[in-house]
């Protein structure tokens, strides 16, 4: 029913996403008061929300520090000058940041990888030429993708952080039988994304229609 509630109503515009996230919230803990949730419970979830929170504020403050270091250093329009003179391919940097993206998800989690990575690699992509993309239709189709290999990175082997969490939710299930499972699924979106990076148009066709 909750999922019903918070779905129904975004997409139904009777409240945005930010207010879904409220009313859901707010849904969960009225379930969990009728199903038991007691005094030291309650504690235990707002020590968690604190420490989530706390972790994503400092990510926070160290995206802003970083920023203001690559802003005064003038390092990434430095770096894209230097990979536009380099004669690189667009498709080789193109398919290297993707492959960055994957490593670091062995040892990031998304939100981390994108603040800390987008101000570099994104001006490297918009100096060079994607099959005659407008620089709108640029950014929107190298954001699609980036988002996309960062989750990515979390499922790959060997140390996919989501796989060991996924894991830990079932103790009675080898590590090796989980990875083995996630395999289909990395094929399936190495596939989805090759499709993305020479036919733009599959995440374009929207955006130019609405257009």
């Amino acid at each position: 029913m909750i999922f019903i509630v918070v779905i129904g109503g975004i997409y139904g515009g009777v409240f945005t996403p930010t207010e879904a996230a409220a009313v859901g919230t707010f849904g969960a803990g009225l379930l969990a008061v009728f199903r038991g949730l007691r005094w030291d419970g309650f504690l235990e979830c707002l020590y968690g929300t604190a420490e989530a929170t706390a972790m994503i504020f400092f990510i926070l403050l160290g995206a802003d520090i970083l920023n203001v270091f690559l802003a005064l250093t003038q390092m990434p329009a430095e770096l894209a000058r230097w990979v536009e003179g380099s004669g690189l391919a667009p498709l080789l940097v193109l398919f290297a940041i993707l492959a960055i993206y994957v490593i670091l998800g062995a040892i990031m989690d998304s939100l981390s990888m994108i603040l800390l990575t987008i101000p570099i690699f994104f001006p490297v992509i918009m100096g060079m030429d994607y099959w005659g993309l407008a620089p709108t239709e640029k950014a929107i189709w190298f954001g699609i993708l980036a988002l996309m290999v960062v989750e990515i990175g979390l499922i790959t082997p060997p140390v996919g952080m989501n796989v060991y969490i996924i894991n830990s939710l079932a103790r009675d299930v080898p590590m090796s039988v989980t990875f083995r499972g996630i395999v289909p699924f990395l094929i399936s979106d190495a596939v989805r994304v090759m499709l993305l990076v020479f036919f733009p148009v599959l995440s374009l066709y929207l955006v130019r229609l609405v257009g």
